[in-house]
């Protein structure tokens, strides 16, 4: 093993322990927003096609807005974007839709 691969196994053995909980916390919101974006995607397939009833609208409005909203508040909380979240998948591009 070379020198510089040994400094880079031990700069990740040697991980500040907030580092590793932050970025932890960063992988779950990134996999929470992907979610809630397919979860709206859905949402205005079904009201585009006429699937649900004035009431059931409200109520699926009604639970995307709260959720964006505690989405917000725990991106806001660790100081994180939602550029932040967007995890690169290398030749598969970035994991979140441009238009969230």
């Amino acid at each position: 093993m070379t020198d510089d691969a040994r400094g880079r196994l031990r700069q990740r053995i040697d991980s500040d322990p907030d580092s590793v909980a932050r970025d932890l916390f960063k992988l779950v919101l990134s996999i929470i927003e992907l979610v809630r974006q397919l979860m709206e995607a859905q949402a205005l397939r079904r009201v585009d096609q006429g699937d649900l009833s004035d009431d059931q609208v409200e109520a699926l409005g009604l639970g995307l807005q709260r959720l964006e909203e505690a989405m917000e508040e725990l991106k806001s909380r660790y100081g994180l974007t939602t550029a932040d979240l967007n995890l690169d998948l290398g030749p598969l591009g970035t994991l979140l839709s441009d238009n969230p």
